[in-house]
């Protein structure tokens, strides 16, 4: 039995305390999306502008590069540990840069999954280049792939085209970066947007659905998740950044808190309506035995 660092009185926001490859191993439960944020591994001692002020681009010991070789390795280990605890119909996004991403492309390839698309996440205020010998760098890449080549995956066609004024969505999405007031709780280094996350789950998964982060940190997924009607579980080895996803999934608790967040989440075309969607969403209906399986994976 896994003991949770964290689990939610309504029970769809579950932590552990864990290293994802000892912890994944143990499970007994599959879910119907992925999102995973791995180390970039672009930690060289290098400097980048931050808020108009110099400052490193180190993030921590977990984000030091080892070598391609061992970049490889890791890649590979996750990726297969996580493809066991997915669904057959499920599916996988990946976010990245030149660092790691071209990694990650060739090992999804080389274990059996199907990739979709390749997201272009285009950020509306990067920051700019401290060298002045490269091009701004302002985007980051998502890849987006299914656990088998020949089962199919769930794709909201029709909310995405909605979204994007009737046309087919293009694979360039253009959204801002963390929002003040998405750090109200203290920051990860590498928080991704709210806008990003409600997008990609949106576009990949139906109401009540279960949601994996194996490298949750301050758990933008699991807040997504939950204002979306998602169920989540984060893992995460480093304690610091568990107890901001804890005090994050506390704060949406509070209805009125939850609801000016989702109005202010971008790619909308006002503040309602991601709600009537939401209320018009019909919800997956979970066999009795597949609720027992997350409840008896993860003790509280």
């Amino acid at each position: 039995m896994i003991e949770s660092y964290f689990k939610s009185q309504d029970k769809n926001f579950t932590l552990l305390n864990e290293d994802v490859f000892e912890v994944l191993p143990n499970f007994e439960f599959e879910f119907d999306m992925v999102f995973a944020d791995p180390p970039y591994f672009l930690s060289n001692d290098g400097q980048t502008i931050k808020n108009g002020k110099i400052t490193s681009v180190n993030k921590g010991k977990w984000d030091k590069s080892h070598g391609f070789e061992e970049l490889n390795k890791f890649n590979k280990k996750w990726l297969s540990l996580v493809r066991d605890k997915m669904k057959p119909n499920a599916t996988i996004w990946i976010s990245g840069t030149s660092h790691n991403i071209f990694s990650i492309g060739q090992i999804l390839t080389e274990l059996g999954f199907k990739i979709l698309n390749l997201i272009t996440w285009e950020k509306t205020n990067p920051p700019p280049n401290f060298s002045c010998r490269y091009f701004t760098h302002s985007t980051e890449q998502v890849i987006w792939a299914r656990k088998e080549a020949k089962v199919p995956h769930y794709f909201n066609y029709e909310l995405m085209k909605q979204l994007n004024d009737g046309k087919q969505m293009k694979d360039v999405w253009r959204l801002p970066a963390v929002a003040q007031w998405e750090k109200s709780c203290k920051k990860h280094p590498t928080q991704k947007p709210l806008s990003l996350l409600t997008r990609l789950i949106l576009a990949s998964t139906e109401k009540g659905a279960w949601i994996l982060d194996p490298f949750t940190g301050s758990s933008t997924t699991g807040i997504a998740a939950n204002l979306l009607e998602r169920k989540f579980l984060g893992i995460d080895k480093e304690l610091e950044y568990l107890v901001i996803s804890k005090a994050r999934k506390q704060e949406i608790e509070n209805i009125d808190i939850a609801q000016k967040y989702k109005s202010k989440i971008q790619g909308f075309h006002d503040g309602n309506e991601l709600d009537l969607f939401l209320v018009q969403e019909p919800q997956i209906e979970y066999m009795i035995n597949d609720i027992k399986g997350i409840a008896n994976t993860c003790t509280s």
